[in-house]
């Protein structure tokens, strides 16, 4: 089987004054990838939002809170979307030198 996996990260940077970090990932079977895609830009038609719609959850809001609703629950019933997160509670605590590397990497 081959997934394709979509990454992403929050409060990531050394000095953004936010204590912790995150580290997520959604994967699906690369088979279902166009359709998926589909359904959701569906999803997005049916609130008119325009089909190059950033979908960040720094964009909700009370106009678009039913639109996030419904996506959340296409994801909890779409049996080939898959998520998994890292939380890092306290990004300072990271021991970067033993492991030879700096944040960035």
């Amino acid at each position: 089987q081959i997934y394709n996996v979509y990454c992403d990260e929050s409060c990531h940077l050394e000095n953004d004054h936010q204590k912790a970090m995150t580290l997520g990932a959604i994967w699906c079977p690369i088979e279902k990838v166009k359709e998926i895609t589909e359904q959701i830009k569906e999803i997005q038609k049916k609130y008119e939002l325009a089909p190059n719609f950033e979908i960040k959850w720094t964009k909700v809001s009370p106009a678009k809170v039913d639109f996030y609703l419904e996506l959340i629950n296409y994801f909890f019933n779409n049996k080939d979307l898959h998520f998994r997160v890292l939380v890092i509670p306290d990004k300072s605590k990271l021991n970067h030198e033993e492991f030879s590397q700096n944040h960035d990497e």
